[in-house]
């Protein structure tokens, strides 16, 4: 995560749905409810804040998937036994409390799902994951400042634009805008990640401080996927996007002799949390490539000039030349460009003196 983060303010929507999983949660854990309990006469204030949520709720839950409505999916939680409900309440109220475990004594993170039937836990997994998939999708009853309304609420392609713009370094619209986990382009259509696995937490599939957009290779199966952010359900050596954010914890050591960038910590009480971050999203092999590829465009432009020169019949580089174009590279660098922190680096490891003094060699310009 080397850039800023912070939530755009379409959040608002996002913290209000949650509210509303979390009121649907506890009607279907209330012991005194069944299955019959669930319909449309008994969805209304106070058991959701407004009538606007009760009708766009109902609704909601006629959608239906696999052949099964999410009304089904309901209504079979309410019918669970008490000691299930039990079970599953205890389990979301920790989960819906997120921030908590990034305070000081937090509270036991469950690493498995609430110990009722896989047919329960299948039913309440898709119900919740329906909030994501389905309503945000299409739209969610908020305004961006979460006040309900019944229609043009804030909606998944909403929220990503919102989020590019919160965080583009160049205000043009037309410029390349930076992924925020590795620094590298965001491409046309970043994707939304899950920080905390939809998979196993869907109370939080559009909970706001779960959800990041970046590019595509962080997000990807082989990087991030849906791999775990904690230890056994302990966060204390991991950073979070948004409730421990590394704030220039993280610095880019390179080698010249292997060509090669490793994530360190400017604060060794930090590695811990630098390494796994690392770990999750293959960063220091991502920036070697990086690294490397930017280091071989600069000897070809490099090259290039002295082939051109010698055509020419003019006389060959000095170092002193190779010295000022490199200082050129590095004076042109902008902090609103891809991979500008590699690049930096890169540009301080050539003009090194060692370096400086193997140009000429390694280009082939001495004669």
């Amino acid at each position: 995560m080397l850039k800023p983060i912070i939530q755009p303010l379409c959040c608002g929507a996002l913290h209000a749905c949650r509210n509303l999983q979390v009121k649907l949660t506890e009607w279907l854990c209330d012991p005194a409810i069944g299955a019959a309990d669930i319909n449309e006469a008994n969805l209304f204030p106070p058991r959701v804040p407004t009538l606007i949520e009760a009708n766009w709720l109902w609704a909601f839950l006629q959608k239906a998937d696999t052949g099964k409505s999410l009304l089904e999916r309901a209504q079979f939680l309410a019918a669970m036994s008490t000691a299930d409900k039990m079970l599953l309440n205890t389990w979301a109220n920790t989960v819906i409390n997120l921030a908590m475990q990034f305070q000081s004594n937090p509270p036991v993170w469950p690493v498995a799902p609430p110990a009722i039937s896989d047919e329960a836990w299948k039913a309440f997994k898709e119900l919740m994951e329906a909030f994501y998939k389905k309503a945000f999708r299409s739209g969610l009853p908020y305004l961006t400042d979460g006040t309900p309304v019944a229609n043009g609420g804030v909606n998944y392609a909403q929220f990503v634009d919102a989020f590019r713009n919160a965080h583009r370094l160049n205000p043009d619209p037309n410029a390349r805008e930076v992924c925020v986990v590795c620094g590298g382009p965001l491409g046309q259509t970043p994707e939304v990640d899950h920080w905390i696995a939809e998979s196993a937490y869907p109370l939080l599939s559009v909970c706001a401080d779960n959800l990041l957009p970046s590019c595509g290779d962080c997000n990807s199966t082989s990087n991030k996927g849906s791999k775990s952010v904690h230890s056994g359900g302990t966060f204390n050596d991991w950073f979070h996007p948004y409730l421990r954010h590394p704030n220039d914890i993280i610095s880019m050591d390179y080698d010249l002799h292997t060509h090669s960038i490793t994530a360190t910590a400017t604060s060794p009480s930090e590695t811990v949390k630098v390494t796994n971050l690392d770990k999750l999203f293959n960063l220091s092999d991502r920036w070697t490539r990086e690294f490397k590829a930017e280091y071989s465009k600069q000897q070809g432009i490099l090259l290039k000039g002295e082939k051109r020169r010698i055509r020419n019949g003019q006389e060959r580089h000095t170092q002193a030349e190779v010295l000022a174009h490199l200082q050129n590279v590095q004076e042109d660098l902008l902090q609103t460009e891809p991979h500008f922190e590699v690049h930096s680096v890169l540009c301080s490891a050539m003009l090194e003196k060692s370096r400086l003094a193997a140009w000429q060699t390694e280009l082939g310009l001495v004669s």
